[in-house]
């Protein structure tokens, strides 16, 4: 059965941080309210865009048990557990409570470089490790190699807990042959926001977003006209938003997503290394884009 929580906009939440590095609960109770006030669908943890690779295992704590609080059971959550070593993975789930989360998004393997059959085996493992709802993640601009359409599909019918994929690949053809040949149930879900409305045009089911941590109610009501195929309507919201969202990822993620989101005075912009702020340039233009929207 489809997991209908995760139709629609899911935002992949940035973790704030304070001018000494630290995890800033009280930006991140903010940003969590901002997006009830947004009316998201649900919220996902830990992702690339919540710099959790660069979170030590307390920190990651600490940030699942504010979003928990702050949210208060009001929306859907989905918790980040993924990685290059497999047996990791499988043992940060068995020592995990996923109790409070709707699913796990699990990033394909990065940096080993595995081939087909090492992406199905890697998933395979991950599936029989809970019974949790997964999200595979297939992003080939991080992790240097693309989880083909076909592993896609093999998974999606052999491992019924693995109930969707974040296509990131930016590779229509590609999303398009998972549409065309998935399980009725597997459910495809944007990972770039700016493709978001030609992947529902061609049957996919929502977002993991970026862009809505700034701009929730903007951004998920497009997605929600567009699932309902109102075309003309999303698209006016669409293109409102397309070149902020160009900006959001011109000199590298989640810098632009919280320098904006610093614009709109709901966190400040600190990022941790090896990660900086975006240049001036993108600075400025993000600053006029915002200031002129609406």
């Amino acid at each position: 059965m489809r997991n209908k929580n995760l139709t629609g906009t899911g935002v992949a939440i940035v973790t704030p941080f304070d001018k000494k590095g630290q995890v800033d609960t009280q930006g991140l109770t903010k940003i969590v309210k901002h997006l009830h006030d947004g009316k998201v669908e649900y919220i996902v943890v830990l992702g690339t865009t919540g710099e959790s690779v660069t979170l030590s295992k307390e920190e990651k704590k600490l940030v699942a048990e504010t979003v928990i609080k702050a949210n208060g059971n009001k929306l859907p959550l989905v918790l980040g557990i993924g990685g290059n070593n497999t047996q990791e993975v499988i043992d940060t789930i068995s020592h995990t409570d996923l109790k409070p989360f709707e699913a796990i998004l699990s990033v394909a393997p990065y940096y080993n470089k595995p081939n087909q059959e090492g992406y199905y085996q890697h998933y395979k493992a991950v599936s029989k490790a809970t019974k949790k709802d997964i999200i595979l993640y297939n992003v080939p601009g991080r992790t240097g190699s693309n989880v083909t359409w076909e592993t896609q599909v093999r998974i999606a019918k052999d491992y019924k807990n693995i109930v969707a994929t974040k296509e990131a690949s930016g590779n229509m053809e590609q999303i398009m042959k998972i549409i065309k040949n998935k399980p009725k149930e597997f459910m495809v879900i944007s990972g770039d926001d700016n493709l978001t409305l030609p992947i529902i045009a061609a049957g996919g089911h929502g977002v993991i977003s970026v862009v809505a941590n700034a701009f929730p109610k903007d951004y998920s009501n497009m997605v929600r006209l567009s699932l309902k195929h109102k075309f003309s309507e999303a698209q006016k919201l669409h293109y409102g938003l397309v070149d902020i969202t160009d900006q959001l990822f011109a000199d590298g993620n989640p810098g632009g997503i919280k320098y904006a989101l610093s614009l709109l005075k709901k966190c400040d912009p600190y990022l941790r290394l090896p990660l900086c702020e975006p240049n001036d340039k993108v600075k400025h233009t993000l600053a006029q884009l915002i200031k002129n929207y609406k």
